[in-house]
This record gives C-alpha cells, sequence and structure tokens, in this order.
C-alpha cells in the first residue's frame, strides 16, 4: 500500500490531460483476454458488511456506504494507484499558478437517473454540500471561499489559500457530486436521496430490502458507454461472518472487501480453485485501529489513566493474534506508507507493572475485588475484529484493575452514541489516513472536528490549540520538507497527549469468485463504481 505524493509538475501535466488514464487494461493483473472481451449481461452478488446506514457517502461515510454509494454517485476526477487524477464527470482540469483556482471543464451530455440534466450547478452546490455536513469537508474545502459557474459545464474553485492535497480529493468516493434539484432546500441528513439515491453512476437504485439486500440496474442511459457491464448488482447482507465464508464457497455470493470473513477463515478460501484473494484497492482507505477515549469521562480525563491504558495495551498480540499476521504495529496516526509518518516510538510501551504504578499514584486503589474502576468499550460494528480487539482490551485492562464491559450495537446506534449522544467511555474503531493526512487525519484531532452529529470526526473531544496550529499550518504548507516536519510536530505531541492508543494497520483484502473480472482497477478498490466489472460465462 505504498504510495509518494507525486511532484507538482506531474500533477499539473495530469490535470490538464483530457484522456482517460484509468482505461480497463491498464490495471495491474489484467489480461489480454479480460481488456478485448468484456461480457455483457449477469449479476454480481456483492457482500457488504454491516447493513449501510444509509446509501449516499454525503452525510456518512462508514465503509458500507461508501461500498455501495459509488455505484450511483459519481465523482469529478477518479485515480490510478499512484493517485494521480484522471477524469470522470470532469473532462479536464488546471490550476492557477498560485493554487488559489481550481477550474474544471465538465462532461457534456450526462444526465441525472430521473432525466434532469447534469451542469455546474450540481457541482457548486455539492462542494458547498460537502463543506457543511460531510464528515472531513469540513477540513477538505476549508479554503474554498467560492465556487464560480460562469456557464453550464465549467466549474471553478476559488481558495483563500493554496491546499496542496486538494487535487486528490474529487473522486466519487470521498468527494460525491448530488443532484441540485433534489437537495436544494431540503435538510441533508434526512433527505429520501439518501436511502433511493439518484446519481449519474453506471447503476440505478431499485429497491432496498432493509436487512435483506439493495439491488441496483444497469443505468442504459450511461454516459461511458457500452459500459456498464453487468445487469445488476445484488448487495447481499449477511451478518454472520461464518456464513459470510459458506456463501463465497458456495457460489451465493461473488465478491466482498475489507476482509468479509474471519481472518482465520483465509487460509482455507485460499485452497479453494475457485476463489481469489486481493489485497490492493485499499490505498485510500488504509488507516490505523484505534481505542478512543471519551475525555469527559471522570476516569479518562486524567492523562496518568490514559498512560496506564496504553502502557497495558501489547500491540504485538493484537497483531499476531487478533489480525493472524495481516496487520503491523503502530504507533502514530500517519500510517508509514505515506510521506509523513514519524516513526519515534511511543512514550508509553508496553509495561503492566509501570500501569499498575501509574494508577496507584493517582489515587485509584483496588477495591476487594481487585477492581480500581469500571469502563463500558463499544466496539466498531463492522466485521467481528473491533469486538475481538474488544475482548482482548477486557483481558489486558483487568491486569490492571480496570474492568471492562463490552456493549454491541448495530452501526447507526454506535454511531449515534458516539458521536451524537457522546456516550460512550472507551471506542474501538479504524480510521483511514486516505490521500492525506489534512483529510484522513486532520479530522480526529482539530478542535474544529468537534461536531454533534458527524460520523468519524474528534469524538474524543480533544482540543490543543498547538495541534490546531500544526494541523491548519501543514493543510496549506507547499513545501514538502516543511510539511513533514509540522505533520512529525502533531504526532508525538498526540502521541505524548492520548486522545486515543493507536494499535496496529490492518492489511485489509478483498475475497472474488474468479469468474468476476476488473473489481478492483484503482485505489478505491470496491469503493470504485464497477462500470468496468464484467462476469465470464
Amino acid at each position: 500500500m505504498r504510495f509518494a505524493l507525486p511532484p507538482r509538475r506531474f500533477i499539473v501535466a495530469c490535470m490538464v490531460a483530457s484522456t482517460a488514464l484509468l482505461i480497463a487494461g491498464s490495471s495491474p493483473g489484467a489480461t489480454a483476454a479480460d481488456v478485448s472481451q468484456p461480457v455483457r449481461g449477469g449479476t454480481l452478488n456483492f457482500v457488504v458488511d454491516p447493513e449501510p446506514p444509509t446509501l449516499i457517502d454525503l452525510t456518512n461515510t462508514a465503509v458500507p456506504t461508501l461500498k455501495v454509494s459509488t455505484k450511483v454517485t459519481e465523482g469529478l476526477l477518479t485515480y490510478d494507484f499512484a493517485l494521480h487524477p484522471g477524469p470522470q464527470l470532469a473532462t479536464s482540469w488546471s490550476i492557477s499558478p498560485d493554487g488559489l483556482q481550481y477550474t474544471f471543464h465538465l462532461r457534456h451530455g450526462v444526465k441525472w437517473h430521473d432525466g434532469q440534466d447534469f451542469t455546474s450547478a450540481d457541482v457548486a452546490y455539492s462542494i458547498e454540500l460537502l463543506k457543511r455536513v460531510h464528515p472531513r469537508g469540513k477540513s477538505t474545502f476549508a479554503n474554498v471561499t467560492e465556487v464560480r459557474t460562469p456557464d453550464a459545464f465549467t466549474a471553478v474553485l476559488v481558495l483563500s489559500k493554496p491546499s496542496p492535497f486538494l487535487i486528490k480529493a474529487f473522486s466519487a468516493s470521498e468527494s460525491p457530486i448530488e443532484p441540485k434539484h433534489v437537495y436544494e432546500g431540503t435538510d441533508p441528513f434526512s433527505n429520501q436521496n439518501n436511502n433511493a439515491p439518484i446519481g449519474t453512476g453506471p447503476f440505478r437504485f431499485v429497491k432496498w430490502v432493509r436487512g435483506s439486500y439493495i439491488e441496483y440496474e444497469r443505468n442504459p442511459d450511461y454516459w461511458d458507454k457500452p459500459k456498464p457491464y453487468l445487469d445488476k448488482i445484488i448487495v447481499k447482507l449477511i451478518p454472520d461472518a461464518p456464513a459470510r465464508s459458506i456463501a463465497f464457497e458456495t457460489g451465493s455470493v461473488d465478491l466482498g472487501g475489507n476482509t468479509p470473513i474471519p481472518l482465520s477463515d483465509i487460509a482455507r478460501l485460499k485452497q479453494n480453485p475457485k476463489l481469489g484473494i486481493e489485497t490492493r484497492g485499499y490505498e485510500f482507505e488504509a488507516g490505523v485501529v484505534r481505542v478512543e477515549f471519551n475525555l469527559s469521562n471522570q476516569y479518562l480525563k486524567v492523562p496518568a489513566v490514559r498512560q496506564a491504558i496504553a502502557r497495558a495495551i501489547d500491540r504485538n498480540v493484537i497483531a499476531k493474534t487478533i489480525y493472524y499476521g495481516y496487520a503491523s504495529v503502530l504507533s502514530s496516526p500517519i500510517i508509514p506508507e505515506g510521506p509523513y509518518h514519524d516513526p519515534t516510538p511511543t512514550p508509553y510501551p508496553f509495561d503492566v507493572a509501570k500501569a499498575n504504578a501509574l494508577l496507584d499514584a493517582a489515587g485509584l486503589p483496588r477495591n476487594s475485588d481487585g477492581v480500581r474502576f469500571s469502563v463500558i468499550v463499544d466496539p466498531l460494528p463492522i466485521s467481528d475484529i473491533p469486538q475481538r480487539t474488544a475482548a482482548y482490551l477486557r483481558s489486558a485492562l483487568a491486569k490492571i484493575g480496570v474492568s471492562v464491559t463490552i456493549r454491541n450495537q448495530d452501526l447507526p446506534s454506535y454511531l449515534r452514541r458516539v458521536y451524537s449522544d457522546h456516550d460512550f467511555d472507551i471506542a474501538v474503531n479504524g480510521m483511514s489516513n486516505l490521500f492525506d493526512p489534512t483529510v484522513g487525519v486532520q479530522r480526529l484531532y482539530w478542535s474544529q472536528s468537534i461536531r454533534k452529529g458527524v460520523p468519524f470526526t474528534n469524538a474524543s473531544g480533544y482540543s490543543n490549540p498547538e495541534v490546531d496550529r500544526l494541523l491548519e499550518q501543514a493543510a496549506v504548507e507547499p513545501n514538502e520538507a516543511k510539511r513533514k516536519q509540522l505533520f512529525g510536530q502533531f504526532q508525538q505531541i498526540v502521541g505524548r497527549d492520548l486522545p486515543d492508543v493507536n494499535l496496529v494497520e490492518q492489511q485489509q483484502v478483498t475475497i472474488y469468485n474468479k469468474r468476476v473480472h476488473h473489481h478492483t482497477t484503482s485505489p478505491d478498490g470496491l469503493d470504485s463504481n464497477f462500470s468496468d466489472v464484467y462476469l465470464s460465462p
């Protein structure tokens, strides 16, 4: 999952190109037969777990939402595995020499699924909406002051300051372009489009049978003919992890991502000649598994308590036992594959004796049952891994006198509890770094990202003016060496402050039936639009 930020002159050269960089045959692993003989027709059975809370990634960026949203809703650009941009709803683009204007020339003849014309007004409205309601939009588009629309097929983003990362932010999975005529004058959080979406993409929404499946059909008016090749996509909702493994083995499911089966089953499924395993396609999602503290909790607001908990956790056990080796130990919020990772070791390494001493010194003695205090741990209900991590925490923290109760719930309840009600002690979750720390990491530590009801932001309530300053300066710093220095300082401060404990970087896998072709052609992986996907007989 290694990627590097390309030189600015190369980015500009890519931006002015008007030909696609993401043709089917350019993807690694594509064969001549794959490229020359796509087969039209058939239904793809695509498993997604858990059930998405919404079908559009406008106000919610949960992993299952990203998987389905992009089949219907598109972005201005696509990206290759090196994160170089290519056209989607925009056919060409340029950045002014001072970095303060991004001009997009839009595709002609595109229609929304309800028959309305797609225009620059939709782009302008969507950017403004993303800035207001998207979990990462506030930081991504922080410097965008307006979007000008000189004509129906030109959109110009005007910035107050340069944003060196912004050209990587226009994929459908990050910045979906929504229909202005559907959202204007409504509450974007409750708009009916969130559950019955209208887009410009290769597939049209048909129906959502809650708890069972979501159905999409081929868009016969799609602008990129003769795509898509599939007739239908059936998104199967199978909450039981072992049942998903069986579904792959029996052929009732063709494709699934984000490690859709128990890690203990991977070795067995690798032996099935009809199935394949893919590890690419997570470059945008690459991120960190973490334990996040509610800093308003009477115990967890004490730095010594957080330090003790950090010292009670053995990251090596988590990587080897819970992740079966499909993870690497990490203590930073920024992953090593990117250019901004600080390798400085954690100041709170695993040491149970030191952890107990810290709690003794903090005036938290054990009672007759050996318990100092109790907390509730809420694992993110996506796959069984957060649940297993929570079980490990219960065992590890018992050794320092902290009693853990694990609370399980469905995804909407978890999101409401953690991000709306702020009714939690410790959350176990994973957060994507995405294509730049300003987008993927800043939202978790920036005080302005303490936003009630907006998921996957700063739930801990962490606020440090120096961290804010470093993050805000890095967001506009064009010099790569200085940017790396700023992010390095940021990592060392949050590593000491411990609003969370970063544990491991997980290696995600995709499971697929070998009759499915071109499912992973970009860093979006299965978050792409599937317009290139086809099934062999």
